[in-house]
């Protein structure tokens, strides 16, 4: 159990993050089958993961930059590096709500951990929380927080942090198994709040941390039947829209009040969370691009995305398929070439690696028994093994095959072969992508020393196998280059992935390179869209 605390310091913040996710991890699987409210989706355990996944890295971050100091990180900073990473990581309605309930109590917490702060967090958190959505509802989420808020309050005056929190946490459950006799669809299913249900295991987590009891571990009810999916054009058996829309928002709070205006007239489910010039925007609507629009009128959207609940549903209650693909992509052109050859893709923000929840919520996705992950980044072992980890725990068998590079794993996904053995299969793939060199191009930010020698800021990097080999001045010559480096030692496919600017032109010209110095040496060109190097080269 964890030491006992007076006050909620940076170290007990940090072990809230660390049980709130174990928490999660455990039940994200029940959380999501008792998912019928707002959407009967099947994703709100998942989400929630997310969303804590992403505040819990961001506390990490706080304290790794401490690491080669002698104090630890103000709490102050801890709180805050944990609402602002369940705000940028928010997944879903009930992530999206998450999140403004960790920044409203962060918001007190910044100022003191006490037990009088902290019964005036749990009450700003359930406030700015109903503030955000647009049109509340009870037996909801936010019902059990406002429980929790008024359990706290109502503990005797002077009690210290455990008892405050052992009193938050009551609160919310009795909250939470009174849920199903105030929403009817709650009622009909035989569960609890989906919603309320990872909120209990939240604060059960910082109960615990704080050294209180243990967090009472009791699944949630299974539905008494599976949610009704619909067909194919109906997305919501209810006539609710077809799309959830989230974005990320750089807007002032003006504009933002003109966006919720906006949003709130184009659907439901409408939650904007955030602050101080960055925002979470969470809607379902059915006009998915008009959501958009609206949010580039009000600032900057980005990390954009939309999902179709038709689609999503049927792939949540279709019977498992034998096998499946995994695997990470670093442009969107890339995500369609793939899942048009009936992989499952996790799209690589530039500079933001998908966490290893992103990668299991993908293999969940696959819905297969058996799932090949494809990496496709050297940096990504150690995440694609724990994700592997996690969904072996769930019955699937998941097996990594070390690729670093996109190249490889468009390899290994063409001799992909799910009528042979599984063993067979991924043996086959591993081959493949080990017989792929792999190269990209770069554009050099600064000056520097490499392998190849000294860079300067704007020069071309010709990087091949992750090691700078060539520097150049300009993008068609420096590709020769590198195509002659890898070449030399044979080959007998080029694969050439253009990034979302270069000209076709420069496919037509590098092809005809290869035709006319390297006989019997075949060439093919992928579109990579939106990817962080220009182009990305793989031989066989």
């Amino acid at each position: 159990m964890p030491q006992s605390h007076d006050v909620l310091d940076a170290v007990a913040v940090r072990t809230w993050c660390s049980l709130a996710l174990e928490a999660l991890g455990r039940e994200r699987s029940a959380i999501d089958a008792i998912n019928v409210y707002p959407v009967a989706d099947g994703d709100t355990g998942t989400n929630l993961y997310l969303t804590v996944e992403s505040a819990a890295a961001a506390v990490e971050a706080v304290f790794a930059a401490h690491e080669t100091g002698s104090t630890l990180p103000a709490p102050a900073d801890v709180v805050r590096a944990m609402a602002h990473g369940a705000l940028i990581g928010a997944r879903g309605n009930s992530g999206t709500i998450l999140a403004q309930l960790l920044r409203g109590m962060a918001g007190v917490l910044a100022e003191a951990g006490d037990a009088p702060h902290l019964r005036t967090a749990l009450a700003e958190a359930a406030a700015a929380a109903r503030k955000a959505v647009a049109h509340p509802v009870e037996g909801t989420v936010l019902t059990v927080a406002t429980a929790a808020a008024g359990a706290a309050a109502a503990a005797p005056a002077g009690a210290g942090l455990t008892d405050v929190l052992d009193a938050a946490y009551g609160g919310a459950l009795a909250a939470l198994a009174a849920t199903p006799g105030q929403l009817a669809a709650l009622g009909r299913a035989g569960v609890v709040d989906a919603g309320g249900q990872g909120l209990v295991a939240v604060l059960g987590a910082l109960l615990e941390a704080a050294g209180g009891r243990p967090a009472e571990r009791t699944a949630p009810p299974g539905p008494v039947s599976l949610p009704q999916t619909g067909d194919c054009g109906d997305a919501d058996p209810d006539g609710g829209p077809a799309f959830e829309v989230i974005y990320l928002l750089e807007a002032t709070d003006e504009a933002v009040t003109v966006l919720r205006s906006r949003l709130d007239a184009l659907g439901d489910s409408l939650v904007v969370v955030g602050g101080d010039g960055l925002w979470n925007v969470h809607v379902h609507v059915d006009d998915a691009g008009a959501a958009v629009e609206a949010g580039v009128e009000a600032g900057r959207p980005y990390r954009i995305r939309i999902t179709h609940f038709a689609a999503d549903r049927i792939r949540a209650h279709r019977e498992p398929v034998q096998r499946a693909v995994v695997l990470v992509v670093p442009g969107d052109g890339l995500s369609g070439l793939c899942a048009d050859a009936g992989a499952t893709t996790v799209l690589a923000r530039p500079g933001e690696p998908p966490a290893s929840g992103e990668l299991v919520d993908a293999i969940r996705r696959a819905h297969a028994r058996e799932v090949v992950l494809l990496p496709n980044d050297a940096q990504l072992r150690h995440t694609a093994a724990a994700a592997a980890e996690q969904a072996r725990t769930e019955g699937i068998r998941v097996a990594v095959v070390p690729t670093r590079a996109a190249v490889q794993g468009i390899a290994a996904l063409a001799v992909h072969e799910p009528g042979r053995g599984f063993d067979e299969d991924v043996v086959a793939m591993t081959a493949a992508a080990g017989a792929t060199r792999y190269a990209e191009l770069a554009v050099a930010e600064r000056q520097s020393w490499t392998m190849a020698g000294i860079c300067q800021a704007g020069d071309i990097l010709g990087l091949i196998d992750g090691d700078v080999a060539v520097i150049g001045e300009d993008v068609p010559a420096t590709a020769r280059t590198v195509l002659d480096r890898m070449l030399s030692a044979g080959g007998e496919l080029v694969t050439l992935v253009l990034g979302e600017d270069v000209p076709d032109s420069l496919a037509d010209a590098l092809s005809a390179y290869v035709r006319e110095g390297y006989l019997a040496v075949d060439t093919v060109v992928y579109r990579g869209g939106h990817q962080t190097a220009p182009l990305l080269i793989g031989v066989e």
